[in-house]
């Protein structure tokens, strides 16, 4: 409640329903003016965007996702905008570019018709419609089965998606690393598949060198050294223990006072703390090991001991780093050395080494007999570079991943766009639903505007050869991304997973019609001094 009388507004039916179609077609600028920015880094000839952060720094990307994540924006349509490019990545991994410029053409097909006055439920129910139609081809007569153990048709699908990224000039090797990583990560356990790539497939930039030296270990690679200088750096078969404690003695969780009376109890205490830690060193050495990874810090008595008995120890793991370990080579995190058995032990890995790269130390646990972990190695010229070519080579890992989960396929460089769009103009339907046809042509004339041909020239060509298609086979002409002519994508062996594209579909159409059902922005600020009440007008004035 405000100081004095609360205001009353008042609102003719007429007025509200201005308001409301004022606002969805600010929405729709929203929408385009973010499409627009994206539109260029689509396809083979995409354009980079270098983006300036608030600390001064830069980043150089055609990812659509890594470009919005920098972009403040204050209208709260363009900010939904954004967030529909982080799912499309969290969801799939790829297609975040498309999903943005997709969804700003299906808010741009939809404002001809509220300015003809059509209610905007009519238009999000044809949208649906549209939807549910464009999906069931998807899923039967546009896509075709792919094979998983056909390794040279992944390769083509992978290298597909790497060719409209920075490192399509080293796609051989990217697409290589990827189905590698992937093959390895994959779990086939009791039928349940599970291909986690964030938790078990850690990409390490290592800046120096080529691209060229790029690889994936058949093992892990962490950043750190051993403990003590004398102890082994190159182990054939080493025995692995993995521990979740620290190996010194454990202080008082709070505060902790001790009252001594005589001079002896001091030593006395010391001898305690000593014969604590030769106890865990004791424990530890029980079951031979070569080398103790541990996620807490380790003592210099600790290490005087492991020494001794020939153990190299390195100490403070990431606990991700000591889950990847225990993948690769079979061992198992202990968390107290009280409970260390046999069975505990790794012995999966063929080799442990500490190298020098650049300034620093890198350990390697690697030629693992069946590692179901690994390390992705980057190199680059640049911080820059690598950044970059670590979120190119994240999307060929995601588009790998799709394939192993599901094994279908749509043809690329925009025919699957041309082929729904010409089975939805089929169905004769007038109004917003032949609409969202003509938007899903926004993808191959996109493709054909960014390499500099002709657009309408290539657009009317491409139609003329989906309209005239006969037979049961898919109709799989689309655009050439590097030269802007028309191809059998059969031929020029483009192909896209199905996950991506229907995920790409869903959040574009579902998005369009998230904006166009708001008929009103009110802000939630808070009041700018004393009882005075806020303006609602004004406040429902979103900024682009």
């Amino acid at each position: 409640m405000f100081g004095g009388q609360q205001p009353i507004l008042v609102l003719s039916q007429n007025t509200k329903r201005e308001s409301g179609r004022k606002v969805q077609l600010e929405n729709i600028q929203a929408g385009k003016a973010i499409a627009d920015v994206i539109r260029t880094c689509l396809g083979p000839q995409a354009m980079l965007k270098m983006l300036m952060d608030p600390m001064g720094g830069i980043v150089m990307t055609n990812d659509g996702n890594a470009i919005l994540r920098e972009i403040t924006v204050q209208h709260p349509a363009a900010k939904s905008m954004i967030e529909i490019a982080r799912t499309q990545d969290e969801e799939v991994g790829d297609g975040t570019t498309s999903v943005i410029v997709l969804a700003g053409e299906m808010l741009a097909a939809a404002e001809p018709f509220l300015q003809q006055q059509i209610h905007p439920t009519v238009i999000i129910r044809a949208y649906r419609e549209a939807l549910e139609d464009i999906v069931g081809h998807l899923q039967s007569d546009l896509s075709v089965q792919l094979d998983v153990k056909d390794k040279a048709k992944m390769a083509e699908v992978v290298k597909a998606c790497v060719g409209t990224k920075f490192i399509g000039k080293w796609s051989d090797l990217a697409v290589k690393i990827a189905l590698d990583a992937v093959e390895t990560v994959t779990l086939n356990e009791n039928g349940r598949l599970e291909v986690d790539i964030k938790r078990y497939a850690k990409v390490e930039k290592i800046p120096g060198g080529a691209i060229e030296e790029s690889c994936v270990l058949k093992g892990v690679m962490i950043n750190k050294d051993v403990t003590h200088p004398k102890m082994r750096r190159l182990i054939e078969n080493p025995r692995i223990v993995l521990l979740d404690c620290s190996l010194e003695y454990k202080k008082g969780e709070s505060q902790t006072n001790v009252e001594i009376i005589g001079e002896q109890d001091f030593t006395r205490m010391l001898q305690i703390e000593e014969e604590f830690v030769q106890r865990i060193c004791a424990d530890i050495i029980a079951v031979k090991p070569d080398l103790v990874f541990t996620e807490k810090g380790v003592s210099d008595l600790a290490q005087h001991y492991l020494l001794k008995a020939g153990i190299t120890a390195i100490r403070r793991l990431r606990k991700t780093d000591n889950l990847r370990i225990a993948r690769a080579c079979g061992a198992t995190i202990v968390n107290r050395t009280e409970e260390l058995t046999e069975k505990d032990v790794g012995t999966g890995a063929g080799l442990f080494e500490v190298k020098k790269i650049g300034d620093e130390y890198f350990t390697f646990v690697t030629q693992c007999k069946d590692p179901k972990a690994c390390t992705i190695l980057l190199r680059g010229a640049s911080k820059d570079i690598l950044n970059e070519t670590e979120r190119n080579l994240q999307d060929a890992l995601h588009v790998a991943r799709n394939l192993v989960l599901e094994p279908r396929l749509v043809a690329g460089g925009g025919a699957v766009e041309m082929a729904a769009s010409q089975l939805l103009t089929r169905k004769q339907v007038k109004g917003p639903y032949t609409a969202v046809a003509h938007a899903l042509e926004i993808i191959p004339r996109t493709l054909a505007q960014n390499c500099g041909a002709n657009t309408i020239r290539a657009l009317t060509a491409l139609r003329a050869k989906h309209a005239s298609h006969t037979g049961d086979s898919v109709c799989a002409w689309g655009i050439d991304g590097e030269s802007g002519e028309i191809v059998d994508m059969n031929v020029k062996n483009i192909w896209e997973p199905l996950a991506v594209k229907l995920q790409t579909y869903k959040t574009a159409v579902e998005t369009a019609i998230l904006l166009l059902r708001i008929d009103d922005i009110v802000s939630g600020s808070k009041k700018r001094g004393g009882n005075e009440p806020t303006n609602p007008a004004a406040m429902a004035q979103g900024q682009e």
